[in-house]
């Protein structure tokens, strides 16, 4: 075998080998992926309780059976998104992956590799970088994260966070954001899942971390 070869194999075996997703970024992404569906799950059921549109979802698609039991896995997946969602913050800012990750975010950026998603011509080869569309879709989510925590706050406590929902506009108010919020994640989850189903490697990378 000659000595290029053998230098191919090597960097071939040291970029399969390599460390794409680290150990603390999938544990909280799987217990977030949890949370976020059992709340999801459960709000469902809750918003059935006093719909705020024209329209109510279907039994099959909620969690709880009845208002209680909605509000109660409601309120058991919210504290365990929380303090999984803050732990991501924390060691997101610390470690530096949120500055390496998600950014810079540039206008030219994100409508180039838009217009080569939609044409199917955005290269995912290199698991390490996003490109421009995800860095916007994962910096806009977790915006849209404490949104929904802030305004769910205030509709659970209106009067001891009277001042949370004023912000909002009021109680009738943080329940249309916390709504959209919730529209938001789920559209968010189901390009999530989509790209995961286009890209293997990448649902494989967030599994084993290589």
């Amino acid at each position: 075998m000659s000595s290029l070869a053998v230098s191919n194999e090597h960097a071939a075996s040291a970029s399969t080998g390599r460390v794409i997703q680290p150990g603390w970024v999938r544990i909280v992404h799987w217990i977030n992926a949890v949370a976020m569906i059992l709340m999801i799950m459960s709000g469902w059921q809750i918003y059935n309780a006093s719909p705020l549109f024209n329209f109510t979802f279907s039994r099959s698609i909620t969690l709880g059976g009845w208002l209680g039991g909605a509000l109660l896995w409601h309120f058991a997946a919210m504290w365990l998104l929380m303090v999984n969602g803050l732990v991501y913050l924390v060691l997101g800012f610390v470690t530096g992956r949120f500055r390496r990750k998600l950014l810079p975010i540039t206008p030219g950026g994100v409508i180039s590799d838009t217009k080569a998603a939609l044409s199917f011509k955005l290269s995912h080869d290199d698991l390490t970088k996003y490109n421009y569309v995800q860095k916007l879709l994962y910096a806009g989510i977790i915006i849209v994260g404490v949104f929904i925590v802030l305004s769910g706050l205030s509709i659970w406590k209106p009067v001891q966070l009277q001042w949370l929902t004023a912000l909002f506009g009021g109680y009738d108010a943080a329940r249309y954001v916390h709504f959209i919020c919730m529209a938001l994640i789920v559209a968010f989850l189901v390009v999530h899942v989509a790209l995961a189903v286009l890209v293997p490697k990448s649902l494989r990378a967030m599994i084993i971390g290589r």
